[in-house]
């Protein structure tokens, strides 16, 4: 390396800076302002980026959330699980259900096979010669709506968390995010039969949380319960191994939400947008506090004494049920319709327990019936929302979701297997897939 002396540092900065003077006045006197038809394109491309970087960290919160309410002996699998199926998304989501969720002018067998060209997407396409100034780049498009994908592949992590294999649940994220999620999220937001029929879902409370609350209920049904879950006709609590990272959890996917509704406005070209994006960003805080505080309230209610764990849930089910539209209530509304997610999942916990549905984290509670609520009462702030076609979108989606995972979930049962051993389950997964502890200090039950 070459140090200059530091008595001729000045005179060489001197001589730099007279050099550059020309050009520095000649930069100032060009016009580089952008075009006015370049801003709206310019400040909608930052905002999908920044969405996307938002929720792009709810993955954090899944995996602190799922490693706090997990057993100490199967945190390490849930972190693998966690930094897998994201990954898996993001290939899978490139590699066929970026097109299969635009197909175009509509579904036909030349837009299918179009799906699996890769052509859209490599970097001559991205933006072509001639890039849509009304909109946003396809780049940042592709990001914001990616990130969507594996929210919707780690809801269904932790509800079958400390049982099911490894390898068999990474399979079935790969068909889940490059195939039904991106069909039915083609059917809205591809501009499909749904959306025509006038089916108003702001930003996923059906096509992203219900759609992984169904793929969760119905790996949970043909997985079965962890052992000593029930017994003698009694549900024995697991509690999980750390609430403070349960807690951190909660807290990050509340701040990814702001990114996630917020993005999902589409457009930040125009002083009206962004007005509309603070609105949500409002709107989607007093939902998520509401559903905690009436979480709190109510198991201070029914049990003497509040539950953390089904405070964390209600915050998270308020998110979830202000997601379909948290745009049109004023704000008082949108607390109301949070606090009713927060009431749904301190009542559907148990009821899952009741029929044998045995779900660690609380998944199907927050994500599928707090996302059946959040859509439906769309119609109670919405004008241009009907309730009828709000329940017929639910029923198609969840019919879709409930059959296609059915079939994948069966047919990995009867080739690889699904589940481990009970061994393998009582000493934890950590050690039987992995080989390695999240805590080796301690002794883990």
């Amino acid at each position: 390396m070459i140090r200059l002396r530091p008595t001729l540092i000045p005179t060489l900065s001197a001589l730099a800076l007279a050099t550059a003077l020309p050009t520095l006045a000649s930069a100032q006197d060009a016009d580089v302002t952008p075009l006015n038809a370049d801003i709206g394109f310019i400040f909608t491309t930052f905002m999908f980026l920044v969405s996307g970087f938002l929720v792009f960290f709810m993955a954090a919160g899944f995996a602190m959330l799922e490693a706090g309410l997990v057993r100490g002996k199967n945190v390490t699998m849930q972190l693998t699980k966690n930094m897998a199926l994201f990954s898996l998304a993001a290939v899978f989501y490139y590699l066929l259900g970026y097109n299969l969720m635009y197909p175009g002018d509509g579904w036909s067998i030349e837009s299918v096979l179009g799906a699996f060209s890769l052509t859209s997407l490599e970097p001559v396409g991205l933006e072509g010669a001639d890039p849509d100034l009304t909109y946003a780049s396809v780049g940042s498009d592709f990001f914001f709506q990616l990130m969507f994908c594996a929210a919707t592949a780690s809801i269904v992590s932790g509800a079958l968390a400390e049982r099911i294999k490894l390898w068999p649940f990474l399979i079935f994220v790969i068909l889940l995010t490059a195939v039904i999620y991106p069909v039915q999220a083609s059917w809205k937001w591809g501009g499909g039969f749904l959306d025509a029929a006038g089916f108003q879902d702001f930003a996923g409370s059906t096509v992203v949380h219900s759609v992984g609350g169904w793929a969760a209920l119905t790996g949970a049904i043909i997985l079965g319960p962890r052992l000593g879950k029930y017994k003698n006709g009694r549900v024995n609590p697991i509690p999980g191994s750390n609430l403070a990272l349960a807690t951190l959890g909660t807290f990050i996917l509340w701040l990814g939400w702001f990114g996630f509704n917020g993005g999902s406005q589409l457009y930040m070209d125009t002083a009206g947008n962004v007005a509309d994006i603070s609105r949500i960003f409002v709107n989607t805080n007093a939902a998520a506090s509401a559903g905690a505080v009436a979480a709190l309230l109510l198991t201070q209610a029914l049990y003497r004494k509040p539950d953390l764990t089904m405070i964390l849930n209600g915050a998270l089910a308020g998110l979830v049920s202000i997601t379909a539209e948290p745009l049109t209530p004023s704000i008082t509304e949108a607390t109301l319709i949070g606090a009713v997610g927060g009431v749904i999942v301190v009542f559907t916990v148990p009821l899952l327990d009741k029929l044998r549905i045995d779900d660690v984290v609380g998944a199907i509670p927050v994500h599928l019936f707090a996302g059946i609520w959040g859509t439906l009462a769309v119609a109670l702030t919405n004008s241009d929302a009907n309730i009828l076609t709000q329940l017929y979108a639910i029923v198609v989606v969840g019919v879709f979701v409930c059959a296609a995972s059915a079939v994948v979930w069966l047919i990995l049962r009867a080739v690889v297997g699904l589940r481990v051993d009970a061994e393998a389950e009582i000493n934890g997964l950590d050690m039987h897939e992995l080989g390695m502890e999240a805590y080796p200090e301690f002794v883990r039950s």
